[in-house]
């Protein structure tokens, strides 16, 4: 389906003609419509969150499958949960508790609004990484902000996403450090963390996950187009 095919299927007529607008000076579909699908779910998106996106659904779609080695009900973590997708789509599909996390109140939001459109319980907090969470986790997931400052990127991208949720420091490693450097005391002892990264980022932060757990199973995995995408790290547990 092409961009213009998207809005003639979800604006009200009345609104296309300023939609196709807005389009051809360069705005993202999904923020002229306002909501994008995501796994099996609705979600409502604006210019202070990311659009999701399909590489994240297999995320979710290998957590849940991952999910299986931990007993129910699970309590799972989200951290950086912009538009709430990956907490909101895990609450449909798994029995147990979910805090999500942001540092941005607009986002914390729309995630809020995601919610109740979807009709799940989901524990909100803003937080700085792990500076404002409690309790223990047998999932932590996160889709943090991983493109270097120098990266050069799709310039529709770079022109209308929150910049705060594309880029990070240190070669776009520094939320992979401060999570794996910090969350040891929120895991309990079977635990799974899923992260999305980088193309280019499955060596450095395999060695920095190795770094503070010596003893967990750390396997990348691709996404659909064959590019590393995934690293799950498995603490006392054996993927299979």
């Amino acid at each position: 389906m092409t961009n213009e095919e998207y809005l003639k299927k979800y604006l009200p007529k009345e609104k296309l003609k300023i939609g196709l607008k807005k389009l051809k000076e360069g705005k993202p579909v999904q923020y002229i419509v306002g909501n994008v699908d995501f796994y099996d779910i609705n979600l409502l998106v604006n210019e202070n969150v990311l659009i999701p996106r399909f590489e994240t659904e297999t995320l979710v779609e290998k957590t849940i499958n991952y999910s299986k080695m931990l007993s129910n009900p699970l309590d799972i973590l989200d951290i950086g949960t912009g538009s709430g997708a990956i907490a909101i789509t895990l609450a449909k599909h798994l029995n147990g508790q979910i805090t999500a996390t942001d540092i941005s109140e607009k986002a914390l939001e729309l995630a809020k609004k995601n919610a109740q459109k979807n009709n799940v319980q989901i524990t909100f907090k803003k937080s700085d990484v792990l500076n404002n969470v409690q309790g223990q986790f047998d999932i932590v997931i996160s889709n943090p902000p991983y493109i270097a400052k120098n990266e050069q990127i799709e310039t529709l991208v770079k022109n209308n996403e929150p910049h705060i949720a594309l880029y990070a420091e240190d070669n776009g490693l520094y939320f992979y450090k401060e999570i794996l450097k910090n969350i040891k005391p929120h895991l309990k002892e079977k635990n799974l963390i899923a992260f999305e990264i980088g193309m280019t980022q499955s060596k450095p932060i395999t060695n920095i996950a190795k770094t503070y757990f010596p003893n967990a199973q750390v396997i990348t995995e691709k996404d659909l187009t064959g590019k590393d995408r995934y690293i799950f790290i498995f603490n006392n547990l054996k993927k299979i």
